[in-house]
């Protein structure tokens, strides 16, 4: 059986840069198989990837870049994220979600809320003081969704499986 699917965001390069290197050096080294990244589903059946693919082509040919705004952090408990305000991103997702819903597992089944992860599975007190340094000195930030990217996930590291742009995304 192939290995599930992970649909995420492709945000703009100065927007990716930022946070990854935010998440390179918040994030435990041993813990971070993954580059900086925003999950619209966490598990879609890998047998199903044609069909996913389509439907991804399809909709991102129809589909425009769009702003992403990071207003605000997140207290994880164990780590800390930006939080993403974008009512394009609710609305794509909750189109996907409608059409893929008989896949949905229980966590893709969530509200959705937005974010990208900066830190996570640390001691409390280490994730509180991180939280709390970047709370005091954190300015909003907006950014552009520009497309998605399907990935394999192969029991830790991802394998991107294809990218699709948005039809207004300048090629990067």
């Amino acid at each position: 059986m192939p290995p599930p699917s992970i649909l995420t965001v492709k945000f703009d390069a100065d927007s990716f840069g930022f946070f990854d290197l935010l998440r390179r050096k918040h994030f435990p080294p041993e813990r971070n198989f993954l580059a900086a990244h925003i999950t619209l589903f966490h598990h879609l059946p890998g047998e199903e990837i044609e069909h996913i693919e389509d439907e991804l082509m399809r909709i991102c040919a129809d589909y425009e870049a769009f702003e992403l705004h990071f207003p605000a952090l997140r207290f994880l408990g164990k780590g800390t994220a930006a939080e993403i305000e974008s009512a394009e991103l609710i609305k794509l997702r909750s189109t996907l979600a409608a059409r893929w819903e008989q896949w949905l597992t229980a966590q893709d089944k969530q509200k959705f809320k937005p974010h990208i992860t900066i830190q996570n599975k640390v001691a409390p007190d280490e994730a509180r003081r991180l939280f709390e340094a970047m709370r005091a000195s954190w300015e909003a930030k907006t950014g552009n969704a520009v497309g998605l990217q399907l990935w394999h996930y192969k029991g830790g590291p991802w394998e991107l499986a294809n990218e699709f742009t948005f039809g207004n995304a300048a090629h990067e």
